[in-house]
């Protein structure tokens, strides 16, 4: 992409929650739910003398793309790291819980999830796990009758459980410089050690969990630039392509067959990994 180009674009990832949510709506149809004038703020964190946000940090909006009725739920990154607490975990099962009624009624809602997210918030600890729990659940029983699409599109990325609910969506789309993973280049030096991987090696992060990676090796669906327009029109054509005929994670035991080709007795690189992905996982 020339300078010219890269100064005129529309970026996807420097928008804010709300403003990805609308961004992603037909024109004139965007309507939030619950938002912040419902003061749905975590009464958990007020507790612990935390700085709350009146929606929690999630954004639920609901219209129309390309003429479908669709609901967009946005993780805001900046409150908190995008963690999951009970009340906006609440919101997005909630919204998705609505939209597999809409659909058992003949209405067809489609919906889309912005992860950006570190997980779980650990200030609510068992009930933030327990809302991620019902999110996930809420994703499998919406995509049996249409497609669930999740986004990453960074900076913050997507890890922990959230990381989990990603795998469950139909299509999965990420940009160069988002990240997927279960666990942080952080978490993983201070558990396993540094010499297991070094959180300070930044081209290494991206080279195995950016998103180029992860759509070379199956786990996302697609890499796109950070561009507005092109996110959307990437996400109106997986929607166009329908229910998976085998979702992702119904493919576990070929994603692990994989794993077992590992080289555990030293650092995988990139290029290690996407050679033992692209053995028998071909879409």
């Amino acid at each position: 992409m020339s300078i010219d180009s890269l100064l005129k674009r529309d970026s996807f990832i420097e928008r804010g929650a709300r403003s990805r949510a609308q961004a992603l709506l037909d024109p004139g149809t965007f309507r939030e739910l619950a938002g912040p004038f419902e003061r749905l703020h975590s009464p958990w964190l007020a507790m612990q003398n935390l700085v709350t946000q009146a929606d929690d940090g999630v954004v639920v909006a609901k219209g129309k793309l390309a003429g479908r009725p669709t609901v967009v739920l946005a993780i805001e990154g900046a409150f908190q790291g995008g963690s999951m607490g009970e009340i906006g975990s609440a919101k997005i099962a909630g919204a998705l819980e609505l939209a597999v009624s809409d659909n058992e009624r003949g209405i067809p809602t489609q919906a889309v999830i912005v992860f950006e997210t570190g997980g779980v918030r650990l200030q609510e600890a068992n009930l933030g796990l327990a809302g991620i729990a019902e999110i996930q659940s809420a994703i499998v029983a919406l995509r049996r009758h249409r497609p669930v699409i999740g986004i990453s599109a960074g900076t913050v990325g997507c890890y922990g459980g959230m990381s989990i609910a990603a795998g469950l969506c139909s299509y999965f789309v990420m940009t160069r410089e988002a990240r997927l993973g279960l666990n942080g280049p952080q978490v993983i030096e201070q558990e396993a050690g540094v010499a297991e991987f070094d959180a300070r090696q930044r081209a290494l992060i991206w080279g195995l969990t950016g998103g180029e990676q992860r759509a070379a090796t199956h786990l996302a669906d697609a890499c796109v630039d950070d561009d507005t327009a092109a996110m959307r029109d990437t996400v109106i054509a997986l929607f166009a392509q329908g229910v998976p005929l085998v979702p992702r994670s119904d493919r576990a035991q070929d994603f692990l067959t994989g794993l077992e080709r590992v080289d555990t007795s030293r650092q995988a690189t990139p290029q290690d990994v996407r050679r033992i992905y692209s053995k028998g996982l071909a879409q």
